[in-house]
């Protein structure tokens, strides 16, 4: 014998549903919206809020139906906000509640991206040739792996003062400066791993300062190749060197070097010059460069030629492949 169920009629039954969740003035609210187009809407690569949203309404439970009053509302949002307003700040600004399964896919996705968009831009210092993916994947797991034993170790460390503070004790200066040096890298650019809370672009930078800073394989940015146009009555106008004190880049008797031209300083950020030559009234060069000194040539041509000079990127990231 069948029994019918019978259900409130104004009970809404949703599926397939991802949850947003935004805690304010003590309280939970919730937007109920389709799996999969909340990231999509954060990137930017969905626009449509309808194809977001499962209802248009604001939560405080979203699996009981319970909708929010509007006196929760007001006092939690402004009395003068609208709803819609409430919704998109819930859904930008919102934890994104998603079950285990869909978050290890997440996960899985975002660390392949990383390891691609590494493996696109470090080298062999030697041979400048790229990684594989699986390559970088392994560095990263050695990272990640030396990261998590570093924090475990670092809570019996961190009320005890580290021997190189003061440069005395048993092991003598040096000793005490090399093991002041050699965790500064570790806490600076630690990498544990992928998140689903960051952009993989953002990782990536991180991932590759990581790898860049601790070395588990040689690597290095792959250099950029530019091309750098400047007027031949600006070249050999005298570049103003600053002294500032203490910063290394004086002569050894604490003068600051004597100031080259534009051109010498120019050359001084190009790692290896393709080419160069004079085309009527312009120099041109073109070459390779780190691409840690691309701000500092920039702005240095930008200031020092007041706009008369121009860089232009050939190649962001310049590999060798099998």
């Amino acid at each position: 014998m069948s029994r019918q169920i019978n259900q409130p009629s104004n009970q809404i039954k949703l599926t397939n549903v991802s949850l947003v969740r935004l805690k304010k003035n003590k309280k939970r609210f919730e937007i109920a919206c389709y799996k999969n187009k909340v990231l999509e809407w954060r990137s930017g690569i969905e626009t449509d809020l309808d194809n977001v949203l499962q209802i248009p309404n604001v939560f405080l439970n979203v699996s009981k139906g319970q909708t929010a009053p509007t006196a929760d509302l007001a006092k939690a949002f402004g009395k003068d906000k609208p709803v819609d307003d409430i919704i998109l700040e819930i859904l930008n600004k919102g934890e994104l509640q998603v079950g285990e399964k869909e978050r290890a896919a997440q996960l899985e996705r975002v660390h392949n991206e990383v390891v691609s968009i590494v493996a696109s831009k470090l080298v062999d210092p030697r041979t400048k040739r790229v990684y594989t993916t699986g390559m970088i994947d392994k560095a990263l797991d050695m990272l990640s792996s030396q990261a998590h034993q570093d924090k475990g170790g670092a809570a019996g460390e961190a009320g005890a003062p580290a021997p190189a503070a003061t440069g005395e004790g048993g092991e003598g200066g040096d000793a005490g400066d090399a093991g002041e040096a050699k965790p500064r890298p570790a806490r600076e650019n630690m990498w544990t791993g992928v998140t689903t809370t960051k952009s993989a672009k953002s990782q990536a930078l991180e991932a590759m300062k990581a790898l860049v800073a601790h070395q588990p394989i040689p690597v290095m940015r792959a250099r950029m190749r530019l091309r750098v146009t400047c007027p031949t009555n600006v070249l050999k106008q005298g570049v103003k060197v600053v002294k500032t004190q203490g910063s290394g880049k004086e002569g050894g008797d604490g003068q600051p070097k004597a100031p080259g031209t534009v051109k010498d300083k120019i050359l001084s950020f190009v790692e290896e010059v393709d080419n160069q030559g004079v085309v009527e009234t312009e120099w041109e060069v073109v070459g390779f460069v780190e691409p840690g000194a691309f701000k500092g040539l920039s702005d240095f041509i930008g200031n020092e030629t007041k706009g008369q000079g121009r860089v232009e990127v050939l190649d962001m990231a310049v590999t060798h492949e099998d």
